[in-house]
């Protein structure tokens, strides 16, 4: 296929500008967002399982939960009941509570002693997976604009952005698709190699990214687009308000939980029951948040289905699972966020949209590196604004892995101390990341990149070995390390530990035996002794 060398010029300028000012964004939010696909099993992973609520049978529950409503001033407010094999843990919230990321929420558990006596304990709640979230909805963006987050709407333009990059960057190759695109020309040298690999990881993976791209622009606009349909609409409300109610039922009235099983069994047959939220217990408008998964069919929420009920009445106020009473608006809405969520596949879903995510990622690293090699080719010099445009790519992308991966070790040995624990992770996290970029622009990119990656490989092979510290040590809490998600969790931080070595001996060997003139160069006093030590550091 054929095209004019004019166009050709152009598409190039637009992938290139529209690329570089939203990759950075993007790398966090990519891989941020490859980690959140095992969000419950970092949070498994991250809390202590003598500092959570203890299962008791389900024909227990009823009674767990009348005493706790009589004691307990908080849970007559709103409780929590979750789901598992060994039966159901009941919980509530004495401080904070709600959605999102909230730094000083704390949980009571309650549980039945062989006395059948009442047995309560209080723990923080325990955030890591709701900041990588943070992270990856943001890009660590802070601040808001009305009742939206900031990052929210700014990775919403970038994610724009990046679909036109995407379609900029196809036109591009098509004259040489067929020919080049499995090519990874490793004679060619460095610079040849990352364009191939970038160029086909973003074709091969383009399907994914087109959506991904498109659902973000809808998930961070969705607000003004409603807005923008006032104009159609008038006066007339799209959404019907939710009917206020007038009776303050009495605790005594609650269902047992086989009959809520019950009803939520016979409208979600397919799905299985997680947990219950009740809230406003001892308020005119009380409700229930059924939480119900499904690994083959697509769910609204990120793991789950949601259906509110009247805790009272067990009348249905809305539901996301699918069914034919619903509209035709509905299984698109849902699909929207199934499809950006990959939750519709189950576990085989999951893992392919976290390795999508980690190839993302790539994408917009190695878009950077090929752009600053360019620039320097282009005017033959290193220029100040290609040295900071270096800089910055490095501290950004190392420096938010080095902050998630931080923030992980810390997890638990922040248990062993008296601080605030979910303060103490957004401590590690920015303080890692402002440090690493300062770090970047003080050592320079090259000298950074590869002390940066050498430290995220030790970081990470710290994250099992704090497993074992704490495994060893009698005083301190207990985590469930052989429990399948947990181990997931430390097999990964290893695999992540050796890719980073990798690329840490990649990049000293193109810094100290690669082209001169290169960005990535780090040019030293002729030393056979030297070059000898480095080359044996890097075989």
């Amino acid at each position: 296929m054929k095209i004019r060398p004019d166009v050709l010029r152009t598409y190039q300028s637009v992938h290139t500008w529209t690329g570089i000012t939203t990759s950075l964004l993007l790398f966090i939010a990519f891989f941020a967002g490859a980690l959140t696909m095992f969000k419950p099993q970092i949070e498994q992973w991250a809390s202590p399982s003598n500092l959570a609520a203890t299962p008791v049978s389900e024909q227990r529950i009823d009674q767990l939960i009348s005493q706790v409503t009589q004691e307990q001033d908080k849970a007559r407010e709103g409780f929590n009941i979750d789901f598992s094999e060994d039966g159901a843990a009941l919980s509530w919230f004495v401080q904070g509570g709600g959605r999102g990321l909230r730094l000083n929420d704390k949980l009571a558990f309650a549980s039945l002693d062989n006395d059948k006596q009442l047995v309560v304990q209080q723990a923080p709640s325990n955030e890591l997976g709701n900041l990588i979230d943070q992270l990856h909805r943001t890009a660590g963006i802070i601040g808001k604009v009305g009742h939206e987050d900031l990052g929210v709407l700014i990775l919403g333009v970038a994610a724009a952005l990046y679909f036109i990059a995407l379609i900029s960057g196809v036109i591009i190759l098509l004259p040489t698709l067929v020919k080049q695109l499995f090519a990874l020309r490793q004679h060619k040298g460095a610079n040849r190699l990352w364009l191939d690999s970038h160029n086909l990881v973003g074709v091969v993976s383009l399907p994914f990214h087109l959506l991904i791209a498109w659902t973000a622009v809808v998930f961070a606009f969705h607000d003004p687009m409603y807005d923008g349909l006032s104009v159609v609409y008038g006066d007339k409300p799209l959404f019907e308000p939710r009917a206020r109610g007038t009776i303050t039922y009495n605790l005594d009235q609650l269902p047992s939980m086989a009959e809520y099983q019950k009803q939520l069994t016979a409208l979600a047959p397919d799905h299985r029951i997680d947990k219950f939220e009740f809230s406003g217990l001892n308020t005119p408008n009380p409700s229930l948040a059924a939480y119900l998964s499904a690994n083959d069919r697509m769910q609204r929420g990120g793991y789950f289905d949601i259906i509110y009920l009247h805790p009272f009445t067990q009348e249905v106020a809305y539901s996301t699972v699918t069914s034919s009473e619903q509209d035709a608006y509905a299984p698109i809405v849902n699909s929207f966020f199934s499809l950006h969520f990959g939750n519709y596949a189950g576990n085989y879903g999951r893992w392919m949209y976290f390795t999508m995510g980690l190839l993302g990622a790539f994408l917009f690293y190695s878009g950077n590196l090929l752009w600053l090699e360019k620039r320097r080719e282009k005017h033959n010099e290193q220029r100040k604004a290609t040295k900071i445009m270096a800089a910055l790519t490095i501290g950004v992308c190392l420096g938010s892995m080095l902050g998630i991966a931080i923030a992980m070790l810390a997890s638990k040995w922040l248990y062993f101390f008296d601080v605030q624990l979910n303060q103490g992770y957004m401590w590690s996290y920015y303080a890692t990341f402002a440090l690493a970029i300062g770090y970047s622009f003080y050592r320079g990119a090259a000298r950074s990149a590869i002390h940066l990656l050498y430290m995220l490989t030790l970081v990470c092979l710290a994250i099992p070995a704090t497993s074992l510290i704490t495994f060893i040590i009698a005083s301190a809490p207990n985590w469930s390390s052989t429990e399948p998600g947990n181990l997931m969790v430390e097999v990964i931080a290893v695999v992540f530990a050796f890719v980073f070595w990798r690329a840490a001996n990649k990049a000293k060997s193109r810094a100290y035996f690669g082209e001169r003139n290169s960005i990535w160069a780090i040019n030293l006093p002729q030393n056979k002794g030297l070059e000898s030590a480095i080359a044996g550091s890097t075989s």
